[in-house]
């Protein structure tokens, strides 16, 4: 997420928004953000019905946590991309600059 956040003068080079997600509650979300020196971005909380939006984007796991998983959605709401890494794992963002280069 501090990657994410370090990069955000690229993203809005591409008109592009980050958001965080977490299936903890508002609190939870909201704490960690900031133990991590704050976060400028919307950081969401998929917390009820738990998980909801992330079964949805087919992310989450039986044990109720998710993947990490990357979106990039178009103005219109149309899924472009979608990078599905194990939780333990750290995706590249210039993975991301590469897709938001192609639209």
């Amino acid at each position: 997420m501090p990657a994410y956040e370090a990069d955000l003068s690229r993203f809005a080079e591409y008109d592009a928004q980050v958001l965080g997600m977490s299936t903890d509650p508002v609190p939870s979300v909201k704490a960690w953000a900031e133990s991590l020196d704050g976060i400028s971005y919307p950081m969401l909380s998929d917390f009820w019905p738990h998980g909801e939006v992330a079964r949805k984007y087919g992310v989450l796991r039986d044990d109720g946590m998710t993947e990490r998983a990357i979106f990039v959605i178009d103005k219109q709401g149309i899924v472009l991309y979608i990078d599905v890494h194990d939780i333990t794992e750290m995706p590249d963002p210039e993975d991301i600059f590469e897709q938001l280069r192609k639209l």
